[in-house]
């Protein structure tokens, strides 16, 4: 008899496996059909999904995505059905702008505060639908939007018009946000901000036009003609080209211009050519700096005025520097820092270890720089707290993470990832370690780091900084001589330990190496016959990923602070970014023109002092880590870039 039983629930497990697998293949099939906008295909791959099945509400939304935007019922009861979720927000998002572009405000204004993430096409339809019921209670708000160098959706194009009627953008906001236009590199949003001013003062198509292709030129024709705002305009933006190339050709052109700039142009025109001059690490760059003076100057502007003075060693020019940055720059835990920096240097050493205090109970590359600054204080142990399998249990069954977890089951990982974060942001510290312990046991292990890096008062370090792939890792650093714990420092901050992962310029696998760089390291391990295609697997990947970081290393004075740069940006720009002299890494690293490679390597080697303690090896400090950066050479051995994309202007901040 229980023979019998057990043979049934045999056969009702499995017809239940094979109508879940049937399930998913045609949530597949609908997801392929609703990328290729084929409605009939997406209805036949629907009618064969259960109606229970995880990913249900997906289909929904993907067939009320291919209809109609003005099927406001059938939209209306979804998100009834599924409040809270992500394709929820997706689809209010999306009919909120058909309900704005039919200016349809009374149902725009109840369903609008649900939006949990408006864009800016949102937020001008929401003002608009305000204006409408003579409600101007959020003009300021209304006001600020139109203050941006880049374009403006088409929905904001009447709301502004509405404001410049009602005399709440003036004349001379319309000159400030065709300076931010051009400033930002914009030219054609210029043009088109250019329409809102008289006639008579708009900036001339063609000279601007002559300013992109030309700036020397346009600076050396016109310089007894700058009377016009509008032709003085134009010549800020012309120099702010010209010093992206050449401090010497801008510093020369500017002098022509100043007798026709007022005091406000001439500050703004040393310091753009003083930040240029600052990302080349050029010593002029701190007397244009002062020549700007402090009120000229905005936040990433006296961020560079702050990096001259880091690497001039002028501390009190540091501290200048920061103290006039606006208050979200200043609480920026780089300038915080610094600025404790730059109190230490002055003899106030109490007030320094009050910032240094604050910094070192957070958990990143500064407060592990303060906690060291604080000299021998006894830091409370790393804690990592555990959750127990009901816990895991439990976040498994939340449906935004089943949800998350069948779409990465499908291959769907962008849909996959999104869904996760989605569900996850709300979660308490609790929740938070349980939904990446879970992850780690499914080996989604960038998600597993995304979720245990947002707790906020209760942390696990060993999620944190998972270490899969050890004995590959182990191996290649053993083999090549470098610190294990430095090489998944890099290779967390590469993919996350995503084995698929690939960048928008070809690097690939868990340490992204990219194809030319790959060949080149075969070509040097005799490896014949090499296919890039091998940098999927993980061991060949590790493999040439350490070979290349202990090359990079050994050509540049066995500094790892410059061959984290090298491996980001090319061996090259690592080289170029030394001085004459020796230097503190921190500074180096602090002065990096490319805010993804500034970035990348301060959290590469806070990355390593983790690993490092994780892995019980012996006690070093951060800044013994980083060491001092020895004077720049002439030149390096030849080896690839790996990302030649790079370049000054393009990457940064």
């Amino acid at each position: 008899m229980f023979r019998i039983i057990g043979f049934l629930l045999l056969g009702a497990l499995s017809v239940a496996d094979a109508r879940a697998a049937s399930g998913d293949t045609a949530v597949l099939r609908a997801q392929q059909a609703y990328a290729a906008r084929k409605p009939a295909n997406l209805e036949r791959a629907a009618r064969e999904v259960p109606d229970d099945h995880v990913l249900a509400p997906y289909l929904e939304y993907w067939r009320l995505m291919l209809a109609s935007r003005t099927e406001d019922g059938r939209i209306a009861d979804f998100l009834a059905r599924y409040p809270g979720s992500r394709v929820a927000e997706l689809l209010r998002a999306d009919w909120l702008k058909s309900l704005g572009a039919r200016e349809a405000w009374s149902v725009y204004r109840a369903e609008y505060p649900r939006l949990a993430r408006p864009d800016a096409a949102h937020q001008c339809y929401a003002h608009r639908a305000e204006w409408a019921v003579g409600d101007r209670s959020r003009q300021r708000e209304a006001v600020a939007l139109w203050f941006t160098g880049r374009d403006m959706p088409s929905a904001c194009s009447p709301l502004f018009a509405q404001m410049m009627d009602a005399g709440l953008i003036r004349e001379e906001d319309v000159w400030r946000r065709l300076r931010l236009a051009l400033e930002a590199g914009n030219p054609n949003v210029a043009r088109v901000v250019a329409q809102a001013l008289p006639v008579a003062q708009r900036p001339e198509a063609s000279l601007l036009d002559q300013a992109s292709r030309n700036p020397a030129r346009f600076l050396g024709a016109r310089r007894s003609g700058g009377a016009q705002r509008s032709e003085r305009e134009i010549a800020l933006y012309a120099l702010d080209q010209l010093a992206r190339h050449s401090s010497d050709r801008a510093e020369q052109a500017l002098r022509g211009w100043l007798p026709h700039f007022t005091v406000e142009e001439r500050g703004t025109a040393w310091a753009r050519l003083a930040t240029w001059a600052a990302r080349r690490h050029e010593p002029v760059a701190l007397v244009w700096f002062q020549q700007a003076g402090e009120e000229m100057a905005n936040d990433f502007q006296r961020e560079w005025w702050a990096r001259a003075a880091l690497r001039a060693g002028d501390w009190q020019a540091v501290r200048r520097a920061i103290d006039s940055m606006g208050e979200a720059a200043r609480m920026q835990p780089a300038w915080r820092y610094w600025r404790a920096r730059a109190l230490q240097e002055a003899g106030q050493r109490v007030a320094a270890n009050a910032l240094f205090l604050a910094l070192s109970r957070e958990h990143h590359y500064y407060g592990q720089l303060a906690q060291e600054e604080l000299g021998a204080v006894m830091q409370a142990p790393v804690i990592n707290i555990k959750m127990g399998g009901d816990d895991i249990a439990a976040i498994a069954r939340h449906p935004g993470i089943a949800r998350a977890l069948a779409l990465r089951e499908l291959g769907l990982r962008h849909d996959a990832s999104q869904e996760w974060n989605w569900a996850t942001q709300a979660f308490s510290d609790a929740q938070l370690l349980a939904a990446a312990e879970l992850a780690r046991r499914n080996e989604w292990y960038d998600r597993a780091i995304y979720t245990a890096e947002r707790t906020r008062d209760q942390h696990d370090f060993e999620l944190r900084f998972i270490a899969p792939y050890r004995e590959l890792a182990r191996e290649a650093a053993r083999d090549n001589g470098i610190d294990e714990a430095w090489v998944f420092g890099l290779m967390r901050q590469e993919s996350r330990f995503v084995n698929v992962a690939r960048s928008s310029v070809g690097a690939s696998g868990l340490m992204q190496i990219m194809p030319a760089t790959a060949r080149w390291i075969a070509q040097r391990l005799g490896i014949r016959r090499f296919d890039p295609d091998e940098m999927r697997d993980p061991a060949r990947n590790i493999q040439f990923g350490a070979y290349y970081l202990r090359h990079v290393q050994s050509t540049l004075d066995g500094s790892p602070v410059l061959a984290t740069a090298a491996y980001n940006a090319g061996p090259s720009r690592a080289q170029r970014w030394r001085d004459t002299r020796p230097m503190e890494a921190a500074v180096y690293i602090e002065s990096i023109p490319f805010a993804e490679t500034r970035d990348y390597v301060k959290k590469v080697m806070s990355n390593a002092m983790y690993y490092a303690m994780r892995f019980g090896q012996p006690s070093v400090l951060l800044k013994d880590r980083l060491g001092t950066i020895p004077p720049r050479r002439i030149a390096i051995a030849a080896a690839p870039d790996p990302d030649a994309s790079l370049e000054l202007g393009e990457s940064d901040d």
